[in-house]
Formats: structure tokens, C-alpha cells, sequence
């Protein structure tokens, strides 16, 4: 009979000799955020959401359709077919975006949400961001900006702090694939 292996040590050297950087709460959260933006089917951009509070995660979103109704790209995009640009005519968007997601999926698990920070990989919009100051969000953190004026004032005049953290384009290429745009942006 052989004797058992002695895991404490292999799991020193393990620790030793693959010395694997340790990301930041920021990166780790954002990453996270990256990810549940792969759960999205919309055709036009991919954005994830995940509402932290005290370093645990509250709650997570992406942008899609309410839960039962056919996904966008099995009907096609009446936004895409109607020729409108980003931004606008929001009511047309079969979809939820991924900062309502994550706020309706902590009001339905009945999970207090107020005094959190959200990562969101698109800064938010102005429906988002009522809806951000009203849940008692106090920080947003985002990777990549959306034009959104009407946003940032709001935010600004309710003394919600935001402030922009990317990951790594390696990372996205990891997630999404070197090819993929996260938006979609019309061919000239």
C-alpha cells in the first residue's frame, strides 16, 4: 500500500511556482460583468451588469427580452430593421437592459440593493440611471462610455460617484473572440 500524497506541500508548491497575479476587487468584479454580458442575444451591443455590496455579489443582468418572450435574434431587431441610431427610441427595444435586469432580479429574490456599487460594462443610459438612483445604488463603475448627457447629470445631481475601469482587451478577446464587437456599428 502506498502512502497517501501529502497535499499540503503540493499545494505550497503549486502556490510557489505558479505565482498567477491575483486580480483587484475592481477587475474581478468588472471581469464578472464581462461575463453575464455572454448571456446576452441581442444584435446590436452586449452589456452585462452585477450589483455588488460589501465584496459579494447582490445581483447580476444582461440585456435581453423579459423572461418567455422570444430572444432578438430570432425576430430580428425592429431598431435594426427601422434603420434607428443608437440611443435613440429606447420604448422600440424589445429588450431589458442589463442594469434593469440586475435590479429587477435583486427586487424579485428580495434582495436589498440600496448603499451598492453596479459594474456595468456600458456606462448606463437615462432610463438605467433613475432607475440606479432611485434602487439607492451609491457607486457606478463602467468600461466603455455611452453618449448619454441626461445620464451623467442625473448622476451628477444625485451624488452617484461613477467612474470608468476597463479590462484587458485580451480578456474580452477571451470571452467574445478577437472578431466580435460588443457594438454593433453600421458598415459605411
Amino acid at each position: 500500500m502506498t502512502n497517501p500524497p501529502n497535499f499540503h506541500k503540493y499545494f505550497l508548491s503549486v502556490r510557489y511556482t505558479n505565482q498567477m497575479e491575483r486580480p483587484s476587487w475592481d477587475e474581478y468584479f468588472m471581469r464578472m460583468a464581462f461575463m453575464a454580458a455572454t448571456r446576452s442575444n441581442c444584435v446590436r451591443r452586449k452589456v452585462g451588469a452585477v450589483i455588488v455590496k460589501e465584496k459579494r455579489i447582490m445581483a447580476t443582468g444582461y440585456n435581453g427580452p423579459p423572461r418567455g418572450a422570444l430572444h432578438c435574434d430570432e425576430v430580428r431587431c425592429l431598431r435594426d430593421q427601422l434603420k434607428v441610431p443608437a440611443g435613440e427610441r429606447r420604448e422600440l427595444c424589445r429588450g431589458l437592459h442589463a442594469e434593469q435586469n440586475a435590479i429587477i432580479q435583486a427586487a424579485y429574490n428580495g434582495t436589498a440593493i440600496n448603499g451598492s456599487i453596479i459594474y456595468v460594462t456600458t456606462h448606463p443610459c437615462s432610463d438605467c440611471s433613475k432607475m440606479i438612483i432611485n434602487a439607492g445604488i451609491k457607486e457606478i463603475i463602467f468600461s466603455e462610455g455611452y453618449p448619454d448627457e441626461l445620464s451623467e447629470l442625473m448622476l451628477i445631481e444625485s451624488n452617484i460617484e461613477t467612474r470608468q475601469y476597463d479590462v484587458s482587451a485580451e480578456f474580452k478577446d477571451l470571452l467574445f473572440g478577437p472578431s466580435v464587437e460588443l457594438i454593433h456599428r453600421e458598415k459605411d
